[in-house]
């Protein structure tokens, strides 16, 4: 054993060991499965999943599951899942422990060991992935084959000195060196791992190491097209030229082709970043113009190839939508053209459906009338006949009268519609101006202000200044006479004038309401076949007194403009014969009655 087993120990691990001791070797696999279990109890880095993994190293729990990785995993209870689960387990319970007693055998032979041990596991799930011919067979291989390398991965993530072992190690480098795609990758994934936990490990590994593996980085690049495996070989290429820079100079010496090889295998592939930093580091190392001009022109070329592959992914992806939209508009035209034609079908149909029925129902007709001539007598033919087409004559009209009904309420349905609404409208803004009216406060009375001693003291004042600024000039009597007669002239001229305007105004509305009477009267008229006595009376001529009254006021302005000028003053000109207007508009009363306009 590794130590004495300490007092307080797990009561799991305890039992456990109990049972191994116990039992048969087919029975021990099965039974170390026990342990992941155990560990899952624990939460991860606490202090209780330090002592399970210190009591499961006590008890030798792990060096029987070192020892069943060593066995032929052929003949094990579960197979290659068995084998794979220990190796899981194997790799947490070394990550996380700390042994105190005889530290020296567990770090330097122990952990190497379990490396060595996982590492041959990998080769030979390796092996197996790549003789599997079912595809079932080979997902499962390749499942059990990445466990494994996680396994591998979790434990030299625990312990930075097994990176060295792992690099080192003749299965790592067998498992670099395969042709497999899949299993390369994740073998590179793993070497990815290895440089990004402790990026020194390049210079603790041997020359000879070291070549192996950039050698087989190389000749990956070289060897093949797929995209997967070169972006994985660059990105550890341009991660080892990061971290080391002294490399940077053995690969430009040692692959003096790695330059053209990266730049024409391997533009445009879908990894340019890396690439193109790849590319720099290492023309970084030439110190001539030559390399410039390289980089230059490498540079140039990838550019080029990036454009060209959008344009190319541009128009691919547009081409789908191109040849949806033509597709599309196809079969629209087809489907309306369809329609169309069916359309036509069914118009013609119903056209020839229509004739037939009125052939139909024209001989039903003729048949109908034919059998009633035949039961009526010969003198009542003519009779019969007056009477059917009087019955037709009626059913004509009915049908003219509905048409031209429905035609007129048609016409006249849209500006009932727009009566309505106006009407609306106008309801809703009454109500909303009636709400504002309510709404509106009283403004509330306000005294005006009166006129202080000292305001009308001061308004006195502005007046005598603007008096004694702007005298009046001085006017004698007889002027201010001759000014006062002038103004009345003026004043009785206008008086005539406004007066005989409206009387003029007054004659205008008398015509025009007579002539709003006879035009009335005239559409109203009924036709001279109609025409009764008593019809007469409504046109007689009721213009008598309205032309007598245009006579008389023709006369007078003829007067007025004969006169001398001082008969037209004031009341001097009289009109001779004049009417009064009460006596006119009392002769006139009666002249509208029917009409549009009265006064």
């Amino acid at each position: 054993m590794a130590g004495a087993p300490r007092a307080a120990a797990d009561p799991q691990v305890l039992a456990l060991a109990a049972q191994l001791t116990e039992s048969s070797e087919q029975d021990i696999p099965l039974l170390l499965l026990q342990l992941k279990g155990i560990l899952n109890s624990a939460s991860l880095g606490s202090e209780e999943s330090k002592k399970i993994k210190q009591d499961i190293y006590d008890y030798d729990l792990t060096r029987y599951c070192l020892l069943v990785l060593r066995q032929d995993h052929s003949r094990l209870r579960g197979g290659w899942a068995t084998a794979t689960q220990l190796a899981e387990i194997l790799s947490r319970c070394c990550v996380g422990l700390e042994v105190k007693e005889d530290p020296e055998e567990f770090y330097k032979t122990f952990l190497p060991s379990a490396i060595d041990n996982l590492l041959v596991l990998g080769r030979r799930l390796q092996a197996r992935f790549i003789r599997a011919m079912k595809d079932e067979e080979k997902q499962d291989f390749l499942h059990w084959f990445r466990t494994v390398t996680d396994a591998i991965c979790w434990l030299f993530g625990g312990h930075l000195q097994l990176g060295v072992c792992v690099l080192q190690n003749d299965h790592f480098l067998q498992l670099l060196i395969t042709d497999d795609v899949e299993t390369a990758v994740i073998t590179m994934s793993v070497l990815h791992n290895i440089l990004r936990v402790n990026s020194s490990v390049l210079y603790q590994v041997g020359e000879e190491t070291l070549h192996s593996v950039l050698d087989e980085l190389v000749y990956k690049l070289s060897s093949t097209t797929n995209p997967v495996v070169g972006n994985a070989a660059t990105k550890l290429l341009l991660l080892v030229a990061k971290f080391c820079k002294q490399l940077v100079k053995l690969l430009t010496s040692r692959y003096k082709g790695l330059k053209g090889l990266l730049s024409k295998q391997w533009t445009g592939k879908g990894f340019d970043g890396d690439l193109s930093q790849l590319l720099d580091l290492l023309y970084l190392e030439q110190s001539n113009g030559k390399g410039e001009i390289q980089r230059q022109h490498q540079a140039a070329c990838i550019i080029q190839a990036m454009w060209r592959g959008f344009q190319t992914r541009k128009r691919l992806k547009k081409l789908p939508q191109a040849v949806t939209t033509l597709q599309r508009s196809f079969r629209a035209k087809r489907e309306q053209e369809l329609q169309h034609l069916k359309k036509q079908k069914e118009d013609e149909a119903l056209k020839l459906q229509m004739k037939l029925q009125r052939q139909r129902a024209m001989r039903h007709f003729h048949e109908r009338q034919l059998a009633l001539l035949e039961t009526i007598h010969a003198s009542q033919v003519d009779k019969y006949m007056e009477g059917m087409e009087e019955k037709s004559a009626l059913t004509i009209q009915r049908f003219w009268r509905g048409y031209r009904a429905r035609r007129n309420f048609h016409q006249q349905r849209q500006s009932l519609k727009e009566y309505k609404a106006a009407v609306v409208i106008q309801r809703a803004a009454c109500k909303f101006l009636e709400k504002l009216r309510r709404r509106r406060p009283l403004s509330p009375w306000k005294e005006p202000k009166a006129l202080t001693d000292e305001r009308r003291l001061a308004l006195l004042q502005k007046v005598d200044d603007y008096i004694k600024l702007h005298p009046a000039s001085q006017m004698s009597e007889e002027r201010s006479k001759e000014l006062h007669m002038q103004a009345q002239e003026k004043l009785a001229q206008f008086l005539l004038r406004n007066r005989l305007d409206q009387r003029a105004a007054q004659r205008r509305e008398t015509l025009l309401a007579q002539v709003n009477t006879d035009v009335e009267l005239l559409m109203n008229a009924p036709r001279l076949a109609e025409t009764t006595e008593k019809d007469l009376d409504v046109f007689v001529s009721r213009s008598v007194p309205v032309a007598t009254k245009a006579r008389q006021s023709h006369n007078t302005m003829l007067k007025y403009t004969h006169c001398p000028w001082w008969k037209k003053l004031g009341d001097e000109f009289t009109e001779d014969d004049v009417i009064p207007d009460d006596a006119l508009n009392a002769e006139l009363g009666t002249l509208f009655i029917g009409g549009r306009k009265s006064i």
